[in-house]
Parts: structure tokens; C-alpha cells; sequence
């Protein structure tokens, strides 16, 4: 059966950053909302490192993950969220939640690895807020 729906429009109407990478983590896709979220646009995008958006202080942890998963063809966060620190293009941090989706060729194995991201900026300074206060409470009730 042939899908009617332009899979294409979808990607780019998405309200997630809807981004791929090949074997080597270059850039494949980079969506509208990728462009919102990281301030790069397409062109800018397409074609480079994913260090780009990720803090060099995690870059090590991200590229040997990465080459793992390419090589195993497994990964924990195609239903489990993943929640890390990003970079934005003007240098300030944004803190993100993704998922992958892992891409085979036609033998079978990984050739891209897409990933659907939301930036949870707002509601991580939020919990950060709250359990602060709880803390700042807990203190409190202590010392009465």
C-alpha cells in the first residue's frame, strides 16, 4: 500500500527538531524547528558535525555512544527519552529531551540516525526552582 502522506511536509511542519546524521554524525536533515531551536539555519546546518549543538564537555560521551550505536545497531532511546544539554548558535545552553530512530540500508545496517528533539528549557528551570525551594523548606523545618 502506498502512503498519500508527503512525509516531507511532515518533517517540516513538526513543532520538534526533527534531525538526522549520517555514519559519520554530518548533518542529513535539519528541519524548520531545528532552525528555531539551534539558530542555525538549513544551509548552515547541513553537511556538519552534530558538535555544533552538543557542549564540548560532552562531546567525548556523545561520539562514543554514537559510534556505538552505529556499529551495534542498538539504542536505549528509541522509547526512552533522552535528556542532555545543548548549545545553542548564539552560545547560550538549552536543555533538550530526544529520541532516536535508527535508519538501515538495504543490507541492514545503521546508515543515518534521526533524532526528535524538544527543547524542555523551561520546564527544567522550573523543576530546578521547585526542588530548591523544597530544599530551602526541608531547611527550614529542620532548624524550627
Amino acid at each position: 500500500m502506498t502512503s498519500k502522506f508527503d512525509y516531507k511536509q511532515l518533517v517540516e511542519s513538526a513543532a520538534d527538531a526533527i534531525m538526522a546524521c549520517d555514519a559519520a554524525g554530518k548533518i542529513t536533515l535539519w528541519n524548520a524547528a531545528s532552525t528555531r531551536m539551534f539558530g542555525f539555519t538549513e544551509p548552515e546546518a547541513m553537511g556538519q558535525s552534530l558538535d555544533i549543538i552538543i557542549p564540548q564537555r560532552q562531546q567525548a560521551r556523545h561520539w562514543e555512544g554514537y559510534h556505538v550505536t552505529m556499529a551495534s545497531g542498538i539504542t536505549k532511546y528509541g522509547a526512552s527519552v533522552l535528556r542532555v544539554p545543548a548549545v545553542h548558535k548564539d552560545g547560550h545552553t538549552l536543555s533538550i529531551a530526544f529520541t532516536v530512530s535508527l535508519m538501515h540500508d538495504a543490507e541492514g545496517k545503521v546508515a543515518a540516525i534521526v533524532a526528535i528533539v524538544r527543547d524542555e528549557s523551561v520546564k527544567f528551570a522550573e523543576e530546578r526552582a521547585l526542588r530548591k525551594r523544597i530544599a530551602e523548606l526541608e531547611i527550614d523545618l529542620g532548624q524550627k
